[in-house]
């Protein structure tokens, strides 16, 4: 092990071996010219490693990491070029103020946290405490989203405070928390290979999570793929199954499939009566959902649907997997927990193979979820709940008095706030809201009227930066330490293994500048680090259900491939825990009296139906494995782009592009009740008659969306609006 100090962080600890695995002897003692050191990639919540080759000490190249756990030497195009975006030359160098001309210029680090202070106390000291919010990220190391969600919710006042994982993986928390007591994803990545069959549901795995994929394809037991889903996808392709439903017929189906198994008693009344609570009131409900009733709303034959729940039945290891598709629907909640009440009433759970088994988005979405303070208290604790708010104050020496009694408002509400002029100043940190907000002509205009903005991102190109009133340069995965937590519940370390450009900092650093400029330093005297705050989210976890006090240090986790919670001290005791561990093996759930629950709901109808004006139904979603969200870090790489479609594109049917009179290769104009925009058309059979697809990473996209959410998870709606499509003419281009 080396010590190094870095500009952009404070003692950095980082650990430096051969090529290989993760032994203990393969740590080696000093940095060699041209060493290797392993951290995990910044893209996706797969969370897998990357070996860093570094020269002169500066990182020059990527490899998969051989023997890691989740990857096993693989790695998708992304991982492959991860570098590309720090060596982007339009990086985020300087602050950047605009002045009373809409100008802006560059200022140092000490004008840009005076204005930064200046302004918020100004907007508080007017207009109160709820007049001001924070929006984070699923993006930054653990560390950082705890250090901004403590400094602004304990030591600078605020109330509102939410992240982009309210885009993707809201309303697996919420699914989670009622079913199980605990945002808890059981499973581990072993599951995709121990599995004989294979559920999955609203999930383009093969291009949204390739290595997922890959870890599906290492099967031996020649499972069953299920795959559910309105598009004919990479993955659909592939399935044993493939039930193309009608969009957003998911609940019903997943409740006809109940009624199936519970009529042919083909159900786990053992697991059910030992272990679940509410089974018998989930059986009336699904009563009225007969195969012959839901077929005309799915679109699918009553043979598909007892089909589905006969591959359930055989399977003695069944394995139900969703992500985007159920997340991000008007009834998304619902119909993650109809999964898991699948899982649940087959005893499909705690068993290796098997799981309902919600795929993260982000390559730190559950360090998010987890302890980003947001929307709850840290560690999964309740912002409203007096006993979780003084065991918070007490772990971390401060006044309970500092700590907000009331949840804040989520993503859509903050923005709600923004619109209606109830929110006057608005700080995002890395995330390009301009491009991923729903409804996003309403959202620019929102935010043009705030008092104060300010963005703190790796580029001041970003949609949301070209906004800013204020630019804080923040430095990006690879130029900074810290740990994110994956999918799978897996803790590992990312290093400082190239420097930020120009006057770039961690954002860390930005945090500590302005805690002391703000005056509440001494409050968070003991966060020094990003590993010191690992060391005070440890306490922060004892006793919880994502206990990680078992876990000792960055040197430590890096060195056993990642480590996954809960990892309590008590268990090191007896030994070293198994590297791919599941939840729920014993039957215990985390709820007071030890039990699952059966959640359910009648469906309700999509917020914006196909309609004259508008008669399509647009999805939209992943297209490409080389293309992230908005496209902010993986466009700056040439390869990537060259592997992915640069111009928008829309797939159509033949029978709808033949209304239309539009062929393949042609723009059109896509239009909806927010907006429009100009994309090339592929006539292609992968999407139903009466529905088009768009993929995500276009800014055009969200001019389209609908902004419907589900009232539960506040998750918003992204794969369901209506559209109309028509050749474009010369005035469109």
């Amino acid at each position: 092990m080396i010590r190094t100090r870095s500009r952009n962080t404070t003692l950095t600890s980082e650990l430096v071996r051969e090529p290989g695995g993760f032994g203990l002897g393969q740590i080696v003692s000093s940095r060699k010219p041209d060493a290797i050191t392993s951290m995990i990639c910044g893209f996706c919540s797969t969370g897998c490693s990357v070996d860093v080759h570094i020269k002169d000490g500066t990182a020059v190249s990527l490899t998969p990491t051989t023997a890691y756990p989740v990857n096993l030497g693989m790695a998708c195009p992304k991982g492959w070029e991860a570098l590309s975006p720090l060596r982007s030359p339009d990086r985020a160098t300087t602050p950047l103020w605009r002045d009373g001309h809409g100008r802006m210029h560059p200022i140092g680090w000490d004008a840009a946290v005076s204005i930064f202070v200046e302004r918020f106390r100004s907007i508080i000291a007017t207009h109160g405490p709820n007049s001001v919010a924070f929006i984070s990220t699923g993006q930054i190391p653990t560390e950082e989203m705890a250090f901004l969600g403590a400094l602004t919710k304990f030591g600078m006042g605020f109330v509102h405070g939410d992240g982009n994982t309210r885009q993707c993986m809201a309303t697996s928390v919420v699914a989670y928390k009622q079913c199980f007591g605990f945002d808890a994803p059981p499973y581990t990545y072993a599951d995709f290979e121990e599995s004989d069959a294979i559920v999955l549901i609203g999930s383009n795995l093969c291009i949204a999570h390739p290595i997922m994929w890959e870890r599906v394809c290492r099967n031996p037991h020649s499972p069953k793929i299920v795959v559910v889903d309105p598009r004919l996808t990479e993955t659909a392709v592939s399935a044993t199954q493939h039930l193309q439903i009608t969009p957003k017929s998911d609940l019903p189906l997943l409740y006809a499939v109940a009624h199936v198994l519970i009529e042919k008693d083909w159900i786990d009344w053992e697991f059910i009566s030992a272990h679940t609570n509410g089974f018998e009131e989930f059986k009336a409900h699904v009563a009225d959902f007969t195969p012959d009733r839901v077929s005309e709303l799915t679109g699918l034959g009553v043979d598909e649907i007892e089909g589905f729940a006969r591959t359930i039945h055989e399977g003695t290891r069944v394995s139900f997997w969703w992500t985007m598709g159920v997340n991000q629907s008007h009834e998304a909640t619902r119909t993650a927990q109809a999964i898991i009440n699948l899982a649940i009433m087959t005893g499909n759970i705690g068993r290796p193979g098997t799981g309902a088994n919600s795929i993260t988005g982000q390559c730190n979405a559950m360090g998010s979820r987890l302890f980003s303070n947001t929307t709850g208290l840290f560690g999964g604790r309740d912002f409203t709940n007096e006993s979780d708010r003084n065991e918070v104050g007490e772990i971390l020496g401060i006044d309970p008095a500092c700590i907000p009694d009331r949840p804040s408002l989520a993503y859509d509400q903050i923005i709600e706030g923004v619109v209606s002029g109830r929110i006057k100043g608005l700080w995002i940190i890395a995330t390009n809201t301009a491009h991923s907000w729903i409804d996003q002509n309403s959202l620019r205009s929102a935010l043009s009227g705030l008092e104060m903005l300010v963005v703190q991102d790796m580029y001041a190109t970003t949609d949301t930066a070209q906004l800013a009133d204020l630019v804080l340069p923040a430095a990006g995965w690879g130029e900074k330490e810290g740990t994110f937590i994956n999918s799978e519940r897996r803790v590992g370390v990312i290093k400082n293994v190239s420097p930020a450009p120009g006057n770039a900092i961690a954002d860390f650093s930005i945090f500590r500048m302005i805690a002391d400029s703000w005056g509440c330093g001494d409050m968070f005297a003991e966060w020094t680090s990003p590993e010191a705050v690992f060391g005070i989210l440890k306490r922060l976890s004892k006793g919880r259900p994502c206990d990680m006090t078992g876990m000792a240090d960055y040197v430590t986790i890096d060195a056993a491939g990642g480590m996954q919670w809960p990892y309590p001290a008590d268990a090191t005791r007896t030994g070293p825990l198994e590297s791919e561990r599941r939840l729920f093996a014993d039957g215990h759930f985390y709820h007071a009296d030890g039990r699952a629950r059966f959640v359910f709901e009648h469906p309700r109808p999509v917020a914006e139906p196909a309609n004259v004006d508008h008669p399509l139904v647009l999805l939209t979603g992943r297209a490409s494995t080389s293309q992230w969200h908005t496209g902010t870090r993986t466009s700056k790489s040439a390869i990537l782009r060259s592997l992915s479609e640069e111009q928008p594109y829309i797939e159509i049917s033949p029978i709808d592009a033949a209304k239309r009179s539009v062929e393949t290769g042609e723009w059109v104009v896509i239009s909806s009740a927010r907006g429009s925009m100009r994309a090339r058309v592929i006539v292609t059979s992968t999407v139903q008659d009466g529905t088009v697809f768009v993929p995500m990473h276009y800014v055009g996209t969200n001019q389209l969306t609908n902004p419907s959410f589900d009232p539960y998870s506040r998750q918003p709606s992204y794969k369901h609006g209506a559209v109309e499509v028509r050749r474009a003419g010369w005035r469109d281009k």
